[in-house]
């Protein structure tokens, strides 16, 4: 096996977006099945105050998903429940808030089987939610978190004849290191 091939991995523990262009050149090997982070345990605290937890997998309504609880302090306020499909696609099943839960027979699109890359877009839809999202570019950021070269995805939602645009940037086996909601508000990963 030549050098080049063997550094490989080193380079997609180092520069996941490296990764992306690595595999382009030398054939795409799998992508790994946590490109999109999906392990229990795993936890993101936000400038916000927010922290996220991905809990352990669970069977509801016959469907495998893994709930992700958005926490402020010590209290959970929802919980995220994600369908990471065979393809590696990622679909939002239902969410939990204040103990009722929204179940979508038609799941939301979250992301496409990865990995992504510029130009790239999806739609999805549930009920009356309706987004469409694109990967807009790469973006490098120096945030309290880390430094990333991130995959910019901006995202319109539509609900309620309502439209609102959330500008997301994400780093593959690491998640979504900075967003910007539709007020305008910049929130970043800290650790």
């Amino acid at each position: 096996m030549p050098a080049s091939a063997r550094s490989a991995p080193r380079l997609a523990r180092l520069f996941p977006l490296a990764a992306l262009l690595w595999q382009g050149a030398l054939g795409a090997p799998p992508v790994d099945p946590n490109y999109y982070p999906h392990r229990p345990g795993t936890r993101w605290t936000y400038s916000s105050g927010e922290t996220q937890i991905v809990g352990a997998a669970l069977t509801h309504r016959g469907v495998r998903v893994v709930p992700v609880s958005h926490q402020y302090g010590s209290t959970t306020y929802t919980q995220d429940l994600i369908e990471h499909r065979a393809d590696g696609s990622v679909w939002l099943r239902g969410v939990n808030a204040g103990g009722r839960l929204t179940w979508y027979a038609s799941p939301l699109n979250v992301y496409p089987p990865g990995p992504l890359s510029p130009g790239q877009s999806w739609t999805g839809s549930a009920g009356t939610l309706r987004t469409r999202s694109t990967v807009t570019g790469v973006t490098p950021l120096k945030l309290a978190g880390g430094t990333f070269n991130t995959l910019t995805i901006r995202t319109e939602t539509t609900a309620g004849g309502k439209v609102s645009v959330q500008t997301t940037y994400f780093v593959p086996t690491v998640g979504v290191v900075r967003y910007q909601t539709a007020d305008g508000s910049v929130i970043d990963l800290l650790r």
